[in-house]
């Protein structure tokens, strides 16, 4: 069995609830049939009650990519992926005209999100579903864009293979650059980036500890493919293992500036800074 090495299970904690709470985003469940038995769930989170969003951050978070959150009072309360980078931190990325949609694995999927399944067509048919309820419940919405971080890479950089038509551009933090990486993940080997027609996005802290996710490896991708790459610096409060969401990796002390950049590039279509550092 793999090692826990992506953003995995972090149990809820009185700050973390605090943090999530404090700019009271407004947070609903939203669910579709897929076959019998099947669903496929994602938590929808808006400014407040009444936001009328144009663009739609469609969150694909990392190792096990399975989330099972548990929403009670318009907010999300836990999940078995609270600690990943991209949903302990999207209170910053949501204003009044991006909302976010975390997407969970379908709900047979066990305790894994297989990467062999986040690289398939079924992947991208199964997260497409959801996405197109959430655009009939908001009309508002104008623009969707992908996120991945880590594992979730493999969706981000996959699924608009499939249909790029539907999405304005996709975002990968923390990306799998290394597949051959013990415990890494083969489908990206020699995956090619110009397959992906829309505006990408690399974003990769330069001391990202991972041997999976290597700085280097980052820059060799941009490089080679002409893509734009937005290195983090610094941080703080760095912990566990180097794969996991508290070091480098997942952003610890620099989630802010991040999911700043992040809404930046959903609201403009383009990068304004190279570096963040402060």
């Amino acid at each position: 069995m793999k090692r826990i090495l992506f953003a995995l299970l972090f149990f809820i904690t009185p700050s973390l609830l605090f943090a999530q709470n404090e700019d009271k985003l407004y947070e609903r469940l939203i669910s579709v049939d897929l076959k019998e038995g099947v669903k496929q769930e994602g938590v929808l989170s808006l400014k407040n009650p009444s936001s009328k969003p144009t663009r739609l951050a469609v969150i694909l978070p990392g190792y096990p990519s399975v989330v099972r959150p548990v929403v009670e009072n318009n907010v999300m309360t836990t999940s078995q992926l609270n600690g990943n980078f991209l949903i302990r931190a999207r209170r910053h990325l949501i204003d009044n005209n991006v909302a976010t949609l975390i997407i969970d694995c379908p709900s047979n999927s066990g305790w894994k999100c297989e990467s062999s399944y986040q690289a398939s067509l079924q992947r991208h048919e199964d997260v497409l579903k959801l996405v197109l309820e959430v655009k009939k419940q908001y009309p508002s919405i104008q623009q969707i864009w992908l996120i991945g971080t880590s594992m979730g890479t493999i969706s981000s950089a996959f699924i608009p293979t499939y249909k790029p038509s539907i999405y304005s551009g996709t975002i990968h933090t923390a990306t799998i650059t290394e597949p051959y990486a013990r415990n890494s993940y083969r489908e990206l080997a020699d995956f090619d980036y110009q397959k992906i027609t829309i505006p990408q996005f690399f974003i990769h802290h330069r001391e990202d500890p991972c041997l999976m996710t290597t700085y280097s490896g980052a820059q060799s991708i941009t490089n080679k493919y002409k893509l734009p790459l937005i290195t983090v610096e610094g941080g703080s409060e760095f912990r566990g293992d180097p794969c996991q969401a508290f070091s480098q990796h997942g952003f610890r002390g620099r989630e802010k500036e991040v999911m700043f950049a992040i809404r930046d590039i959903i609201n403009s279509g383009k990068a304004s800074k190279n570096v963040i550092n402060d």
